[in-house]
């Protein structure tokens, strides 16, 4: 056994302390305090040392990473029995699982195998069972409900957000990662309603299936692959499958787009760079302002606010529309000659930010149509009105982003902020035209 599977399992053992919570009432942190402390100031040699030492442990001659894990629970335990507002319990021993023993699913894969994407599904898939099993054995000591649906999805959620997270942080940095994700698990615990087992089951199949083809197919790298099942996941629980097959069909849709004759492409120096495999940037740049749309809208459910959830529906919908219609002009209108710079019509070199083709606003607003129809079908739209605004929405998200790449894309603004602003511009296009109607 490798040193660094040992160390992961005594993390996990460490992390296993979560679970006396409900029995040790408002001193549920002692235990991780007193890890911390030991770990700090006491433990500096011998075999525990030895078990838990990260490379730069070693260095300093005391366990840093577990002081540092350890005191990231004690906060997540006082925040779960000291407030007057309180983390609900299942999150706080949910959020040090699915760390803990991710990173043994992790490292057990690992050492077996060599596929980043099989490590990061035994990470997920292990810290998914240690969160749903810890959320079930606290309900029961406590005598609360144990919706083992929910439960499930909270964990699948609380895994994706970690291994996501994992992509772009370092070992040492696993407190954040904790931390993140218990306060995103006491947001969805807030925010979501009741989740029934085939809603959970689906939700997982939906996006394994959709996670791995993405990553097969190259449509998106490993971190930008777990950024777009984690945006599923949320608009799934926050809202509904029918927000989620709306964004589906903008990821689907626009990665396949991108591959479509990349070789042409990439000849003509309009292709997107990493064989145009999509990284997290990329994915939050164009589904950002998506993901605080249903967010809001689950807000405005739990308030009763039938206005508001209107607007976030639009501004969801005119979001999704812009990214897709940018996408398709880009993509589709990059294969044609004769590119004309949309603030002076000028002809200019194919490649050339803010300028457009015919053709490739003709795949634009095609796109926008698509998601309109999708979003009349799937999401709560009152009337053919608020589908027309998301089609407006989307084409106006679309000329703001070529607007944008002609002006100031490149000296001022980089290709993901443009497209944030882009998808922004749709999302208030669409509220502002289905106002009057």
């Amino acid at each position: 056994m490798t040193s660094t599977l040992r160390r992961a399992g005594g993390f996990a053992v460490v992390g296993t302390l979560a679970l006396a919570a409900p029995s040790l009432g408002s001193a549920a942190f002692a235990p991780f305090a007193a890890v911390a402390l030991l770990a700090a100031f006491v433990i500096d040699d011998g075999p525990l040392f030895e078990l838990f030492a990260r490379p730069g442990d070693r260095e300093d001659g005391r366990l840093n990473g577990l002081a540092g894990f350890a005191l990231a629970a004690t906060g997540l335990a006082l925040l779960a029995t000291v407030p007057r507002v309180k983390m609900p319990l299942t999150a706080f021993v949910a959020a040090v699982l699915v760390l803990a023993y991710g990173n043994l699913g992790g490292r057990l894969a690992d050492a077996r195998l060599d596929d980043e994407f099989l490590q990061t599904a035994g990470f997920v898939g292990t810290g998914l069972a240690a969160a749903t099993v810890g959320q079930v054995a606290v309900a029961n000591v406590t005598g609360a409900p144990a919706p083992l649906a929910r439960f499930t999805f909270v964990a699948a959620l609380g895994a994706l957000v970690a291994a996501l997270l994992r992509t772009a942080f370092y070992e040492r940095d696993d407190p954040l990662v904790m931390i993140t994700v218990g306060f995103v698990l006491w947001g969805v615990e807030v925010l979501a309603g009741p989740v029934s087992p085939t809603q959970t089951g689906i939700s997982i199949a939906l996006t394994v299936a959709l996670g791995y083809a993405a990553y097969a197919l190259g449509t998106a790298s490993l971190a930008g692959m777990l950024t777009g099942v984690l945006l599923l996941f949320v608009a799934i629980g926050l809202g509904g499958f029918g927000w989620a097959i709306v964004l589906v069909s903008f990821f689907s849709i626009g990665g396949l787009a991108t591959k479509f004759r990349y070789d042409h492409k990439a000849e003509r120096g309009v292709a997107e760079k990493n064989e145009g495999a999509r990284g997290t940037g990329n994915v939050l740049g164009n589904s950002a302002v998506s993901l605080v749309a249903v967010v809001g809208y689950a807000a405005t459910q739990t308030i009763g606010h039938s206005l508001g959830s209107d607007l976030f529906i639009l501004a969801f919908g005119g979001s999704v529309a812009a990214a897709m219609s940018d996408t398709l002009s880009s993509e589709i209108g990059g294969l044609f000659d004769n590119p004309r710079l949309i603030t002076t019509f000028k002809p200019v070199p194919p490649g050339t930010d803010g300028g457009v083709t015919w053709q490739g606003e003709v795949a634009g607003i095609v796109g926008s149509a698509l998601v309109a129809a999708l979003a009349y079908v799937l999401l709560p739209l009152s009337t053919e009105a608020a589908a027309l605004a998301v089609l407006v929405g989307g084409v106006a998200g679309m000329t703001v982003d070529s607007l944008l790449g002609a002006t100031v894309e490149g000296s001022g603004l980089g290709n993901q902020a443009v497209n944030f602003l882009a998808t922004l511009a749709g999302a208030l296009a669409a509220v502002v035209a289905w106002l009057p109607l």
